[in-house]
């Protein structure tokens, strides 16, 4: 949290808010001023980043009113009162109303700043632990969501923490089924914009002669069939996030209409002049080597330069064959809760041969076979009853894989416990820790 946090005051008086901003800011705090309550509240919310410092006195709302508005917004925000003659036994009771603290005039600029700076220390031990306390709730999320171990996964989801609550455009590059979308609304739901729409539009299943209307949308009579206004998906993500699937696909003309909005991030519907302001953060999805394609002339270069802010890449399900066990039973579960059957059980020789595939379709494809094993009806069906390519695994190497994810899984079941995973596994102590130590792995169950 390295963004300095701000005094906001508010004063009628031009002459006193001047002479408070200047006794601040010569001790290098940062401040604000406004001349009404009114005009504070347009600035504050939950999480304002300062401080309130507020005459009693105010024209039109009184400096009391705003603070129970702001208690009641924000029980931890610091509002500071100054008081004239007479002012001291409300601001008594507006302390007790929950007002941090009170300065009566005429005050020394050396004692504004005193209750300042405290107010200010405080403010900044409730906004670290209310950031320290999301992250860990976003951490939760993501790693309920993401399940694995493998490095590759690892990198995923410290990726996603790191940029969740940044504002930088995100692209995301993986194969096939490999959970570009899950990615993208975990990003959307571990960040600021989480009350906004997740807006997922598909760039190869949009025709070109419904683009304009479907992205931008349209006014009544903008065409023959428009009867009404629509509102086109940008502007439906605005406040929230926008995810482009499959970009790679999208038509050059295509191309060029959308950079033009991402780059003024403004647009207009079908049938009106009306620039139309929109505040979407954007997330793309590709199976394909964007630059690439822009030095073939297939995708604009500017583009891709505009949408490749930051870079996810999702490791294919052959990358991270530790997490197939563990996936696979997360995908029964589920399959058996939406299909009313009961969980089969699964054998040590089905294992070897999950961990063994090579997944062309990834994720997804482990999902439905694990479908098809909740419905009975997976015999024959891709990796049951076909033969591993011959030569791509050896034996020791699924048995590695299997090995690692089952005791990563089994710590983490057990709170990092030592003694009590090693009771779990039926092995002693000290074989399991050299195995954790072979493997790479903590007593959390991580790489």
């Amino acid at each position: 949290m390295n963004e300095p946090l701000t005094a906001l005051i508010i004063e009628d008086d031009p002459d006193v808010r001047l002479g408070c901003e200047q006794a601040l800011q010569l001790e290098g705090i940062a401040t604000a001023s406004v001349g009404s309550a009114e005009e504070a509240k347009r600035r504050l919310d939950h999480g304002f980043r300062g401080i309130v410092v507020s005459d009693i006195r105010l024209p039109g709302m009184d400096g009391m009113a705003l603070q129970r508005e702001l208690h009641a917004l924000d029980p931890e925000l610091p509002v500071v009162l100054i008081t004239g003659h007479g002012d001291v036994s409300t601001a008594v009771q507006a302390m007790k109303d929950g007002a941090y603290d009170f300065i009566e005039k005429p005050f020394s600029p050396e004692h504004l700043v005193e209750v300042v700076s405290r107010a200010l220390e405080k403010r900044r031990l409730v906004l670290e632990v209310r950031e320290l306390r999301q992250r860990l709730e976003n951490r939760d999320l993501i790693e309920a969501r993401l399940i694995g171990s493998a490095p590759g996964m690892v990198r995923v989801r410290e990726l996603i923490g790191s940029l969740a609550n940044s504002a930088a455009d995100i692209l995301i590059h993986g194969e096939t089924g490999t959970g570009k979308e899950l990615v993208a609304r975990c990003l959307h739901e571990a960040g600021p914009r989480r009350k906004g729409n997740f807006v997922a539009i598909n760039c190869g299943g949009l025709p070109e002669t419904l683009f304009d209307s479907e992205i931008f949308g349209h006014e009544a009579g903008a065409y023959t069939g428009a009867t009404k206004r629509r509102i086109g998906k940008i502007e439906y993500a605005n406040g929230g996030t926008l995810f482009l699937d499959e970009i790679e696909t999208m038509p050059i003309p295509m191309q060029i209409k959308l950079l033009r909005v991402l780059q003024e991030r403004t647009l207009e519907r079908l049938g009106s002049n009306t620039p139309i302001p929109v505040d979407c953060r954007i997330i793309a999805a590709t199976k394909d080597d964007l630059q690439q394609l822009a030095e073939q002339g297939r995708f604009r270069a500017d583009l891709y330069y505009r949408l490749n802010v930051a870079t996810i890449a999702l490791p294919p399900l052959r990358e991270r064959r530790e997490d197939i066990p563990l996936l696979f039973q997360h995908f029964l579960l589920q399959a058996a809760a939406r299909h009313g059957r009961p969980v089969p059980a699964i054998d040590a020789a089905r294992i070897r041969q999950l961990v063994g595939y090579h997944w062309p379709g990834n994720v997804r494809e482990l999902g439905n076979v694990a479908d098809r094993c909740v419905l009975g009806i997976e015999s024959g069906a891709p990796p049951f009853g076909k033969e591993l390519p011959a030569g791509q695994h050896v034996l020791s190497e699924t048995v590695e894989a299997f090995e690692r994810a089952l005791i990563a899984d089994t710590l983490r079941r057990h709170d990092g416990s030592l003694a009590r995973s090693a009771e779990a596994l039926g092995t002693p102590k000290t074989t399991l820790h050299d195995k954790i130590r072979k493997y790479g792995l903590t007593l959390s169950g991580r790489h």
